[in-house]
């Protein structure tokens, strides 16, 4: 079995590196490789990332029957149609309208309050593209955003979680726990998943998302990022792929999320995985490898082999254990070996765990 991986970052190494047990050949590609250099005309196509530019190796997989997903990625990779997937289905998410001129801005805020998410309806990841303005702060929106973004109702919530679930052609589902996650600078810096879990709340989460990835026939491991709010949970933004918030699995399931997508797409089961213990995945950000970050022995290392450079994920820890005590010990050891930014990560992370 062969697959290629429409990418080469991270998220393919790691889908790689998931296939080797299983036998699996997985091709990591860049968007600017030549078509004849690709295996791809004997290979399953997935992707790593949402939206691509048109280069001759992507005119080329727009037109295989065999890239999984091809047609949905546009429909979740711009922020107005995932809303009206959303609106349509009939799903909780805050409230929100596209952005199509700054005379709009007094009736903005007489519909949705004093704060405005605004964000780009394409490209823009962790936290940029977006912006948070109220009444006094809309001349700071640079003058092309009109047109080409959204606005949402800033939310009051408790907490963030994601829901990363997987679903086969058969439309046959599967689900990890949800996972609560810490993002700095609309970056993820942590994630702490139990194996036990509010059941009302982890049922609303797989309804949701089940119904997304029904609707849109979709097949493979799927991403739901939420708001908790105590009306219930309220969808933010879907990731149509792996997601970092399940990095966790690698080290504390059965099946990692990266194993899972290339079962369901290649058409293998898809058991439930089986969670094992606590875990917490810190990521690692513009920081440069610390080998005694190993003498931890609870501490997973999972290094992208990136050059490091501010704001860029470079790698993350994964740390998993039944006994809660004594990952927060660890996770208490490790803090001095991290850079001052990660300690309020670290507490956080620790007081989830109590």
């Amino acid at each position: 079995m062969q697959v290629c991986v429409l990418g080469n970052g991270q998220l393919g190494r790691m889908l790689r590196q998931a296939g080797e047990p299983l036998g699996i050949s997985v091709y990591p590609v860049g968007l600017d490789a030549e078509p004849g250099a690709v295996p791809f005309k004997q290979s399953v196509i997935t992707a790593e990332i949402e939206r691509w530019p048109e280069t001759p190796l992507t005119r080329e997989l727009a037109q295989h029957n065999a890239f999984v997903n091809r047609d949905v990625f546009p429909i979740i990779a711009d922020r107005l149609t995932q809303k009206q997937l959303f609106d349509k289905l009939g799903l909780a998410t805050a409230p929100w309208q596209p952005l199509s001129s700054a005379a709009q801005w007094p009736e903005i805020f007489a519909r949705l309050g004093e704060l405005a998410i605004v964000k780009r309806r394409t490209g823009g990841y962790d936290g940029r593209g977006q912006w948070r303005l109220g009444p006094a702060d809309t001349a700071q929106l640079p003058a092309d955003c009109y047109g080409e973004c959204i606005v949402e109702q800033g939310i009051n919530f408790s907490g963030e979680v994601s829901l990363v679930g997987a679903r086969d052609r058969s439309g046959h589902t599967v689900f990890y726990p949800l996972t609560h996650n810490l993002h700095q600078d609309g970056i993820l810096r942590a994630s702490v998943a139990f194996p036990l879990v509010d059941i009302a709340r982890q049922q609303q989460a797989e309804s949701m998302l089940s119904a997304i990835m029904h609707e849109l026939d979709y097949v493979g491991v799927m991403a739901m990022e939420c708001f908790i709010t105590p009306g219930g949970l309220l969808i933010n933004e879907l990731a149509p792929r792996v997601h970092n918030s399940g990095h966790w699995t690698q080290n504390g399931a059965s099946i990692s999320q990266f194993e899972l997508h290339l079962r369901a797409i290649l058409g293998l089961p898809l058991p439930p995985p089986v969670v094992k213990g606590v875990s917490v995945m810190v990521n690692l950000i513009g920081t440069a490898v610390n080998y005694d970050w190993l003498k931890l022995p609870l501490v997973n290392l999972h290094w992208y082999d990136k050059e490091v450079r501010p704001g860029r994920k470079v790698g993350h820890l994964n740390l998993n254990d039944t006994d809660t005590d004594r990952l927060s010990a660890t996770l208490e050891a490790l803090t001095p070996l991290l850079p001052a930014d990660y300690h309020s990560a670290i507490q956080w992370a620790r007081q989830k765990l109590q």
